[in-house]
């Protein structure tokens, strides 16, 4: 009882404020489309967290990575990725855990694990591509009922009557107008999170190839080593 008492005291006070009303005249298709900006304000704010934290880390995992092959240090790049969360880390590991087999080996171990990796950098860019598709939709689609509603007035009062076509033609505007206001913020973070993720692919590529040419380094340097023995 005192539940419902709560919801109706709050469906009374939201329906008399001017984005209550606004709903309200909108009709039936705003229900999917609150669901769509809901969704997508969650996923926007969890993608925009995700990839600042892991810019950051990134940052300065690259950053000490870069020194310890400089100084061929092998070892300490590998503690310091084993201690670091993220997908660089992990992508960074898993060539530097195959140095003793190879450059070739190390090649393939960053490609393999970047194909994974990258899945969870993506994560939820799919989600935000969907919303800016569906929500000018069903705006489109409520656009499409309010003016079946205003031509059935027309049909039931025999005449045409601002009055009686007004409503309809407003939840058509409301509709189309609400599916534009969230498609298009929802299109512009996702470029921007397409945009990040990219910068952090180039990140990781340009300190795979200083592993990988820190790698071939060492090689030349064994077989200059072994073949002045070998003389």
């Amino acid at each position: 009882m005192l539940n419902w008492l709560i919801y109706n005291n709050f469906s009374q006070w939201f329906f008399s404020t001017p984005l209550g009303e606004l709903c309200w005249n909108g009709g039936i298709w705003m229900i999917p489309l609150a669901i769509c900006s809901i969704w997508g304000l969650a996923a926007i704010i969890v993608k925009f967290i995700t990839l600042t934290m892991a810019s950051v880390k990134t940052k300065r995992l690259l950053a000490q990575v870069d020194q310890f092959m400089e100084e061929k240090n092998i070892q300490g790049a590998v503690e310091l990725c084993e201690t670091t969360k993220g997908p660089v880390a992990a992508i960074l590991l898993a060539g530097l855990r195959k140095v003793r087999e190879g450059s070739e080996r190390v090649l393939r171990a960053i490609e393999n694990t970047g194909t994974i990796e990258l899945a969870f950098l993506e994560r939820g860019l799919v989600v935000l591509a969907t919303l800016s598709n569906v929500s000018p939709m069903f705006g489109f689609l409520g656009t499409v009922t309010g003016m079946i509603n205003a031509f059935a007035s027309i049909e039931k009062l025999g005449e045409v009557s601002p009055q009686a076509v007004a409503g309809g033609i407003k939840e058509a505007l409301i509709t189309t107008a609400t599916g534009l206001a969230i498609a298009i913020p929802i299109q512009i973070f996702h470029n921007y999170f397409v945009t990040r993720v990219d910068r952090l692919i180039l990140d990781m590529e340009e300190s795979s190839q200083q592993i990988v040419e820190t790698v071939i380094a060492m090689e030349d340097e064994k077989a200059a080593v072994t073949a002045s023995g070998g003389k």
